[in-house]
């Protein structure tokens, strides 16, 4: 299994910008997907970018517009750009991989603040 480690978080003002990072143990090539997930403190862990082994991505309806997830294979890291932040995107931010069976790793998160 590939091991995760997120990176670049912080505090931020709104209508910041910060840039995450995701280390990977092993190769990321040919994984089913990448993603990028949140959690808040007492709420449920949120799906907020995918993108997908042929390049296909997909964001949650809350960062449409303001983040985007890419990736690079002869890095093994994928990352999360992060614009026009808003204190409801405070959170702890995880990266997870997904494989073509279904499993998957989980990053140990990294923690971003936004200040209103």
């Amino acid at each position: 299994q590939v091991q995760l480690v997120a990176s670049g978080g912080g505090l931020v003002q709104s209508g910041g910008s910060l840039r995450l990072s995701c280390a990977a143990s092993g190769s990321i090539f040919g994984l089913y997907a990448l993603s990028w997930y949140r959690q808040a403190p007492g709420k449920q862990r949120e799906l907020i970018a995918t993108i997908f082994s042929g390049g296909k991505l997909n964001y949650a309806d809350s960062v449409k517009g303001r983040f985007t997830i890419s990736k690079d294979d002869t890095k093994n890291t994928v990352d999360l750009q992060m614009n026009s932040l808003k204190p409801e995107d405070t959170a702890i931010y995880y990266c997870k991989t997904t494989t073509w069976g279904g499993s998957g790793s989980w990053g140990q998160g990294t923690q971003v603040t936004v200040s209103s």
